[in-house]
């Protein structure tokens, strides 16, 4: 299964427009928020439908930038897996929208205990490994490729880090720290951050079982 990785779009409807053949061979999309513009609320909407066009099969949270309440917008889409599981093929899907408290400039900043409860469908099944499951964090882990703003700092989520650790998803999907794509393997799980899709980056991530388990067979980050 071949997944389009984006995330941070900010309202840039017309990067979408230059993905079309991206989209196109993809099974599914994988976005991990911020469809708004940093200080304009209004341009998540637009950006949500206009995303929405280009594919039928998007599992989404949202974003620090998108108002906490937009998570009602890709309900109604039909999109979200924000603080929910959903499966599809064999794999199952589950999400934590927003970022980390910061400046307090931006709408949807949490604490780190927030940001994991969004997980709580998982947490509370009990379950130790979860090899079919693609995480969706907005926020990124802490101490990978895909957190750092500098070479030595990293500015990630410990609890959403531990909940990698110990529920050992198949891959998990972030983004948030524009300048910090990337890929981060574990023992168990593939974590990346496809850079920000309003300044033309993205990432490819495929997926498939054999012999009654997943494996990434294939991840690379791409640009326009």
């Amino acid at each position: 299964m071949k997944f389009l990785v984006i995330s941070d779009l900010h309202g840039n409807l017309d990067v979408l427009d230059k993905m079309d053949e991206q989209f196109k061979n993809a099974d599914a999309v994988l976005f991990a928020g911020d469809f708004t513009k940093f200080g304009a609320p209004e341009t998540g909407k637009p950006a949500l439908e206009k995303l929405c066009k280009k594919h039928d099969v998007i599992f989404s949270v949202i974003g620090n930038c998108d108002d906490p309440e937009f998570i009602g917008d890709i309900e109604a889409a039909d999109i979200s897996v924000q603080k929910t599981l959903v499966n599809h093929e064999g794999l199952c899907f589950a999400g934590s929208g927003g970022g980390s408290k910061f400046t307090g400039e931006t709408a949807n900043e949490r604490t780190d205990e927030e940001l994991l409860s969004d997980f709580n469908i998982i947490i509370e099944q009990g379950q130790a490994e979860w090899n079919n499951l693609i995480a969706i964090m907005h926020n990124p882990p802490k101490d990978t490729e895909c957190d750092k703003v500098a070479p030595e700092v990293h500015v990630g989520s410990p609890l959403l880090r531990k909940f990698i650790d110990d529920y050992k998803p198949l891959a998990v999907i972030t983004g948030h720290i524009h300048e910090s794509a990337g890929i981060t393997k574990t023992e168990s799980t593939t974590i990346v951050n496809p850079g920000a899709l309003t300044d033309g980056k993205y990432a490819v991530l495929e997926v498939e079982k054999k012999e009654g388990r997943w494996s990434v067979t294939n991840c690379q980050l791409m640009s326009l």
